[in-house]
């Protein structure tokens, strides 16, 4: 890269945030189509993904149908006729509820606490007389006479105990009817709410979503990090040149007007390595050594091709024996820098 070059340019925001965002959704998608997967189960009912067109961006969109099997189609179709025969039965029937309910509730019935109490004093009234029996066969173990205060006090406090348990009876015989006639008037409305109740419509169960998932590709990290290698790359780079170019113009003050030779006719293992801010490359080669001389390769040096200098500063360079040309370094090296 030649000296004083741009670096690399950094990554446009919003290229990298529209890259980031477009790989996330085509990973979205494909983890919906890897978990999209249509279903059989045991009893023949299936589950069955289908695309349907495109969201306004051009999103694909799907569809999940499920289907009963032909058995369990006839059993839900036969459920959903008793239901709706159920509901017609409460809609009918419903009118019954504001005709009840325009009723006044009157609680007590004369006539049915009169025979339920009848009914429960048979079995009482045999219980009472016994007690009566036994109290008055006390009293007269006692030596208390029929007629006598003490006689009269204890036959007062049993009829007042055989009074108390026949309102007793009376007020448990009501209780008894009003619940009767609490249970009467609620057992149509119950019904019929019932009957409602049993008919309700099914709510839609959706199928579950598929949950595989894909790992997104990090776009934004991938980009950053390929930008920090360039840069890295640009830097050392830069670094290189410079040192190259460090070295080449402390070797033009060295060697003043002092010709070296550097006809590219006459090295080898050339390898372009820098450039000059006046453009000249710089390159690392060997010279090349006699026909007869079997000895080490030469050494790997760092320097300018005559024939480059001669595009670039002809006066610098100089034609010597053979036709060879040489170089002036204090020339080549000096004069204004281009940059770009």
């Amino acid at each position: 890269m030649p000296s004083g070059s741009s670096p690399p340019p950094a990554p446009d925001p919003k290229v990298t945030a529209e890259a980031q965002t477009k790989s996330n959704r085509e990973t979205a998608l494909a983890n919906f189509g890897l978990g999209a997967i249509n279903q059989t189960d045991a009893s023949g009912n299936t589950l069955t993904y289908n695309r349907i067109g495109t969201w306004d961006d051009g999103t694909p969109r799907f569809e999940a149908i499920q289907k009963y099997s032909a058995a369990n189609q006839g059993l839900a179709d036969t459920n959903q006729r008793t239901q709706q025969n159920i509901a017609n039965i409460g809609q009918e029937q419903s009118g019954r509820i504001r005709e009840l309910l325009g009723q006044p509730l009157t609680l007590g019935d004369n006539a049915r606490e009169a025979k339920l109490f009848e009914m429960q004093t048979q079995r009482l009234n045999p219980v009472l007389a016994q007690q009566e029996e036994a109290l008055r066969t006390r009293l007269a173990n006692q030596g208390v006479a029929p007629g006598s205060a003490a006689f009269e006090a204890e036959m007062r406090r049993f009829g007042e105990g055989r009074n108390d348990a026949y309102t007793q009876l009376a007020l448990q015989g009501r209780n008894q009817i009003n619940t009767e006639l609490m249970a009467e008037r609620s057992a149509p409305i119950n019904e019929i709410s019932a009957l409602m109740s049993g008919s309700q419509v099914t709510p839609y169960q959706g199928a579950a979503t598929p949950k595989v998932q894909q790992a997104n590709t990090d776009v934004a990290g991938i980009t950053n990090a390929a930008h920090a290698a360039n840069m890295q790359a640009w830097q050392a780079e830069q670094q290189q040149s410079r040192g190259l170019m460090g070295g080449l113009f402390s070797l033009g003050g060295t060697l003043g007007s002092a010709l070296l030779m550097s006809d590219e006719r006459v090295k080898e293992d050339k390898e372009k390595v820098g450039e000059l801010d006046n453009g000249l490359p710089i390159y690392a080669f060997r010279y090349k050594k006699p026909e007869n001389d079997n000895g080490s390769p030469a050494p790997m040096q760092i320097g300018l091709m005559a024939q480059d200098v001669q595009k670039v500063k002809p006066e610098a360079v100089h034609r010597g024996a053979g036709g060879l040309l040489a170089v002036d370094y204090g020339k080549a090296v000096k004069g204004r820098r281009r940059h770009g």
